[in-house]
């Protein structure tokens, strides 16, 4: 089994990653180049959080191995010279047996491992990722124009870094005391993404730690569930009205200039490509006025520029992919809102067969004949459902207060008062590998839970939004493999620090994990390692206790920003409209439904 682990994970990450991009990018219709960014992003960010548990364990074997070098390794032994037996000397003890770990990695994998998918992750998030947002979101019409547009777009952004990074370099160059070797350089580098990262990293897991275990408690709440549904679909109703109107202005201009250029005109072909990007029903629109074959006269017209026109393109891509999405979220939240109406009067109905407010699909598979059946969903949506939110909530919430005890504790290396140093401490006596790695597996995915389902739900207007069912744009889809890679290796620093394997943190003379080895000695910059990486995550008391009493939502709605309240009027305004826009959309599919049975029975008739 030594490194089969390894090479399972590799390959289940992978797909794991391939996933989730299916289910939030389109992969038909989204460059390539943008799908593979993202793709190698999320997959390295993944690789680390399901990789570094077995770094744990492979250390703690090293850790034993060098414990029972430094004990002896024969017990002096008595010989009875009567009857021939031999005792081992009750004065000295027998040294305990290193059993090597079930997924043990040998020497030398991890450091280059680490090193490969670190470095790259970094150049990902710091280089190529944010040249390849501005060229997915560059209204060109070749791949030069696009490469053009995107390094002017990046040339502040590389600067200002370069800048930076120039003179910290030159005055430690010239500074009389400092004589900092090139791993030292590398080591504040590291020092000081991470440094950053940890800064992002407390604000998301603050919000997270309280918001994961409220989202299951309020879904076993069925009223509650349907009232902030309402209040979703009065928001996203006037988010689909906008979407629509801003489309519908920017075909207008399109139609303009598709009317003013003519088929031979040099721009043509840039103005075919922008009807290319347009829906189909506007293309059939405007596609008569390709019959039109009267040469061009640059004398008599005025014609647009082709940097107008790229702009043309970038406002027609951004119009379409927000108006799908707009479109496709709505379908998504009527079928919620009708499901959750369907549970709510099935709630009081005796005979406990759930009955659906629409008819099923003719072609139901053998699932719900023969497992989920009217009794049991009535059993499951109506009774069981809500319990099993409220045990999953509590479990989390259990969770989230111990990694906030830990986190403000896990400095305190005696006593330990971190919860997981101290689970992790207790396996590793009695060598118990599988356990070891469960538990660090079991912690790191709930802290990236926490972490990135805050990514997934943060939304900056329409700048920044991740939205499922393949209707995430480039530019966010980009972003958030950004974010991953800038918060990936803090929180995995963070886990270490937890369970007291990071020696720059807990001051103790242990063997080091491989992955921080790549990351340098923290004690280069010491204001960091004892001060910013310890009493910083302190913060996230403040930040729970803000998340708790939702000061941030309070803000936004005190902002003009609409946000659920509960006790606030404009929210039960909105409520209100919801409820009568679900209520229309209910009839009317009702209506088409009963012109479907109708047409279904005369046609049988004959």
């Amino acid at each position: 089994m030594s490194g089969a682990a390894l090479g399972i994970e590799i390959v289940v990450v992978f797909f794991l990653a391939l996933f989730l991009l299916h289910r939030y990018g389109d992969f038909k219709k989204q460059q390539r180049m943008v799908l593979f960014g993202t793709l190698l992003a999320w997959y390295l960010c993944f690789l680390i959080v399901f990789i570094l548990p077995l770094d744990v364990s492979t250390t703690i074997y090293k850790q034993c191995l060098i414990d029972h070098a430094q004990t002896p390794s024969v017990s002096p032994v008595t010989s009875n010279q009567t009857t021939g037996n031999t005792s081992v000397s009750p004065s000295q003890s027998t040294p305990r047996v290193c059993y090597k770990p079930w997924s043990y990695i040998p020497n030398g994998i991890m450091p280059v491992f680490w090193r490969v998918v670190y470095w790259t992750s970094q150049c990902l998030t710091w280089l190529l990722l944010p040249f390849m947002q501005s060229y997915a979101r560059s209204g060109g019409f070749t791949i030069t124009g696009k490469i053009k547009t995107a390094l002017i777009e990046n040339a502040i952004y590389y600067g200002t870094y370069l800048f930076i990074f120039g003179s910290l370099l030159i005055y430690v160059a010239v500074h009389p005391q400092w004589h900092l070797s090139w791993y030292e350089l590398q080591t504040i580098g590291i020092t000081a993404a991470n440094t950053w990262g940890l800064f992002l990293l407390v604000l998301l897991l603050g919000y997270g730690l309280v918001e994961i275990p409220r989202s299951y408690w309020e879904a076993s709440r069925q009223g509650h569930l349907l009232i902030k549904t309402y209040f979703k679909a009065a928001k996203l109703m006037t988010e689909k009205a906008d979407s629509e109107e801003n489309l519908e202005d920017v075909m207008e201009e399109v139609r303009k200039i598709n009317e003013s250029i003519q088929y031979n005109h040099p721009l043509r072909k840039s103005v075919d490509t922008i009807l290319r990007k347009c829906p189909v029903e506007y293309q059939e629109k405007m596609g008569r006025n390709m019959d039109n074959y009267e040469d061009f006269d640059d004398k008599q017209n005025t014609y647009p520029t082709e940097r107008s026109l790229s702009k043309l393109h970038k406002q027609v891509i951004y119009a379409v992919q927000r108006h799908n999405r707009t479109h496709v979220q709505w379908q998504i939240l009527l079928e919620q809102a009708f499901h959750l109406e369907d549970v709510a009067r099935n709630e009081t109905s005796t005979s406990r067969q759930f009955v659906h407010g629409f008819a099923l699909p003719e072609a139901v598979g053998w699932f719900r004949l023969y497992v989920c059946t009217p009794t049991v969903e009535w059993y499951w949506e109506c009774l069981l459902k809500q319990w099993f939110y409220r045990v999953v909530a509590v479990v989390m919430a259990l969770f989230s207060v111990a990694v906030v005890w830990s986190e403000c504790t896990f400095f305190s290396t005696r006593p330990v008062l971190s919860l997981f140093a101290v689970f992790i401490q207790l396996a590793e006596r009695d060598y118990n590998y599988l356990y070891i790695e469960m538990a660090c597996f079991i912690t790191i995915f709930f802290l990236c839970t926490c972490v990135y389902s805050t990514v997934f739900r943060i939304r900056v207007f329409n700048y920044y939004y991740l939205a499922s069912h393949h209707q995430t744009d480039a530019y966010s889809l980009q972003f958030s493999g950004m974010l991953f890679c800038r918060l990936t290796p803090p929180l995995c620093l963070n886990f270490l620090g937890l369970i007291h394997m990071d020696s720059a943190i807990s001051h103790q003379a242990k063997e080091q994990t491989a992955y921080t080895s790549i990351m340098g000695s923290m004690r280069v910059l010491s204001f960091i390692a004892n001060g910013f990486y310890i009493y910083y995550p302190m913060l996230i008391v403040l930040l729970c206790i803000a998340t708790y009493f939702s000061l941030g939502t309070r803000c936004l709605n005190l902002l003009g920003f609409q946000q659920f309240t509960g006790d606030n009027e404009m929210t039960s305004d909105l409520i209100d409209e919801g409820r009568e826009l679900i209520r229309r959309e209910r009839r009317k599919r009702q209506r088409i439904e009963d012109g479907e049975n109708r047409r279904r029975v005369r046609t049988s008739d004959f």
